[in-house]
């Protein structure tokens, strides 16, 4: 069984997921979900879902560790056509998972009491993302 959402990112930061994945899992019984971004600019992770702050430091973290190309520190990029927050989306994209395995029981994601699942947009412009879930054993 497999399927795949569709993420209406509104710019960078992280998007939660969970719910949209525990809808479709529901009568999937149990086995290991994986999860897979189509694309080369966002990642997926695992991540607290209780405290927003969370979110928002991880996505203030990798934008120091990676800020855009038209900062002085960043001038040494070459692919720079498709604007500053392009290839420092790659770089992201290049450290961060782009693929999850969760093992599932009675239709559920094994999830921590505090983990949700989040497509992580790393480009500054709104995007429509494109995730592959697909559903093995049970």
């Amino acid at each position: 069984m497999q399927t795949e959402f569709i993420i209406e990112t509104r710019g960078s930061g992280l998007y939660e997921i969970t719910g949209r994945l525990c809808d479709w899992l529901e009568t999937r019984g149990d086995g290991v979900v994986t999860l897979f971004i189509r694309h080369s600019s966002a990642s997926l992770l695992i991540q607290e879902n209780a405290d927003p702050d969370v979110q928002a430091d991880l996505a203030d973290y990798f934008a120091r560790l990676v800020p855009p190309a038209d900062t002085p520190q960043m001038r040494w990029l070459r692919h720079t056509a498709e604007g500053p927050d392009d290839m420092p989306a790659h770089i992201k994209a290049a450290m961060l998972p782009v693929s999850l395995s969760i093992p599932v029981a009675g239709g559920r994601p094994l999830l921590g009491t505090w983990q949700g699942v989040f497509v992580f947009e790393h480009r500054a412009r709104p995007q429509h993302r494109r995730v592959a879930i697909r559903m093995l054993g049970g």
